[in-house]
């Protein structure tokens, strides 16, 4: 499948809402959940223009994986820029119904050649111990193990750790 990876923009807020709502059960069962007032359209236009706000600022990189037909796949974001040292901290996610598509790995690598052009010589991820899948798509574009926390949490009744990993040029 032929893909996209674009920035994103005001004109995307109805259509991210709808690929949010679609999804929340899904990303909820490896991520904290956003919670009921993320999925009213006002407070989600509220945080849309902070997001859009802090792109514009240059403090953070949003961006949306899309078919060339436009529909939404997924998201990727590179977030608490350092430029000092080159660095940002990296998300991304990928709807339920493109998941084991390699997507995620597709989007991740033009994502990176992209943050690369633009001087960034150091992406920091971090996923579950569980999310076996992610670590793949890690693992894959040439991200290295640092370590696993020591710290657990618990996330829908499961004791997890987060695994730590770098991206560095």
């Amino acid at each position: 499948m032929d893909i996209t990876v674009d920035k994103l923009s005001y004109e995307d807020a109805k259509a991210l809402f709808d690929f949010e709502k679609e999804n929340r059960t899904y990303f909820e069962k490896m991520i904290p959940s956003r919670g009921d007032d993320y999925y009213n359209f006002d407070n989600f236009m509220i945080r849309h223009k902070k997001l859009l706000d802090e792109q514009n600022q240059n403090s953070s990189y949003f961006y949306l994986i899309r078919k060339t037909n436009g529909e939404i796949l997924g998201r990727i974001n590179l977030v608490d820029l350092d430029r000092s040292q080159n660095l940002g901290h990296l998300g991304y996610r990928v709807g339920e119904k493109h998941t084991g598509q390699g997507i995620a790995s597709k989007a991740l690598h033009i994502f990176l050649e992209n943050l690369s052009k633009d001087g960034f010589e150091k992406v920091l991820a971090k996923t579950t111990k569980h999310n076996i899948a992610s670590q793949k798509v890690l693992e894959k574009n040439g991200f290295k193990k640092l370590e696993v926390s020591d710290e657990e949490f618990v996330m829908n009744g499961e004791k997890l750790r987060f695994i730590n990993y770098i991206w560095a040029i």
